[in-house]
């Protein structure tokens, strides 16, 4: 569950990293006296604003950091383009130790970074950032989502992230054994935070097998108290353990060389961002293993979707009834990714840039 150190996100050439991702901007924010150093990546506004959270990490180096905000914010422009909301790409990181550097100023200094961009990227909750960020952002900006409900906001999007998680995972049933039905399957969930620990909750009422597995004693006391049915499985042994479905909940790069030949599993589908540590080497040796990949920037989409309702007047029954597409345009990907002979994650990727494609010619100048 580590941050990615390949070469790439070793480089110490930011240009280098930078050279071949097709971002539109990338912005660097450092303030000495609040011990801000963060990194706004902005991939695509074809469809509109850029939106994706801030992610707290204590990263080894920058250049790890700018490695990790470029991927992530990729992946941002694929999955609001994929989910048919009109949102762009984009993500930061703030470099820093999510349970000891935080205060209130540095919060609101990077309110005020984001706030200059003026709206061209729209921040929001990720890994290591809790309501409370959120809302010290907001004093600074306008340009921020995921805000409690009584300041206007959807609240905590891990629930409708979960949903479509789940619905994602159920189409992928439907495909690999004919039906959707999850009952006595076995489900490993690795990572059983906020939108795992919801996961969960679907999965037992729905009366799977669930096996968690977590490197935070605290998730996994939360969820084993709540649930006294599921089965926790060692860090060491997620991947060896038997099971049908593999559920990746936590930080990416967990479908790589050493992992993906001890899979037992005929089926991924989690709501970790960027599983596939390389996207077209990994996804064709799931495909040759005959493991079915349901891509995670669309079936994790409803995070984000839960944001875009709330760009509006925030209705949670629309941040649901969008999700809830999740399940067929899944399916509609393997029926791609078997008619063309590619990869689900890359049936995935053509259907998202198409439709990028499509809107930058609306928005042509005639």
């Amino acid at each position: 569950m580590a941050v990615d150190t390949t070469p790439a996100a070793r480089s110490t050439s930011l240009f280098d990293q930078v050279a071949n991702t097709a971002h539109e901007q990338v912005v660097f924010g450092y303030d000495p006296k609040t011990g801000l150093k963060a990194i706004i990546a902005i991939h695509n506004t074809v469809l509109g604003p850029a939106l994706g959270g801030t992610r707290m990490w204590a990263y080894q180096s920058e250049a790890e950091a700018l490695h990790d905000v470029l991927r992530l914010s990729r992946g941002m422009t694929y999955k609001s383009a994929i989910s048919g909301i009109n949102l762009g790409g984009g993500k930061a990181v703030i470099i820093g130790n999510s349970a000891t550097d935080k205060t209130e100023a540095l919060w609101r200094r990077y309110g005020k970074l984001v706030d200059s961009l003026g709206g061209k990227y729209i921040t929001a909750e990720d890994v290591g950032t809790s309501p409370t960020d959120i809302e010290y952002v907001a004093m600074e900006t306008d340009f921020v989502a995921g805000k409690p409900d009584y300041l206007g906001g959807g609240g905590d999007p891990s629930p409708v992230t979960a949903y479509g998680t789940y619905l994602g995972m159920k189409a992928a049933a439907k495909e690999a054994w004919g039906t959707d039905t999850l009952t006595n399957k076995k489900i490993m969930v690795q990572g059983v935070g906020h939108v795992g620990q919801y996961l969960v909750d679907h999965l037992t009422e729905e009366g799977a097998t669930v096996l968690v597995a977590d490197i935070n004693d605290n998730n996994l006391q939360a969820v084993t108290s709540k649930h006294n049915n599921i089965t926790v499985v060692p860090v060491d042994d997620v991947y060896s353990t038997p099971m049908d479905i593999y559920a990746p909940c936590a930080l990416g790069a967990t479908l790589n060389d050493d992992t993906i030949p001890q899979l037992t599993c005929q089926i991924v589908a989690g709501a970790a961002n960027n599983q596939l540590k390389d996207e077209v080497k990994h996804g064709a040796m799931l495909q040759d293993r005959s493991i079915l990949y349901a891509p995670d920037f669309l079936i994790n989409a409803g995070g984000v979707i839960n944001c875009y309702a709330e760009l509006g007047d925030y209705n949670r029954d629309r941040a649901y009834g969008y999700t809830e597409k999740i399940y067929d345009r899944t399916r509609e990907i393997f029926h791609r990714s078997a008619a063309e002979k590619i990869t689900t994650h890359e049936a995935a990727l053509r259907i998202a840039q198409q439709r990028i494609d499509d809107m930058a010619l609306v928005n042509s100048t005639l």
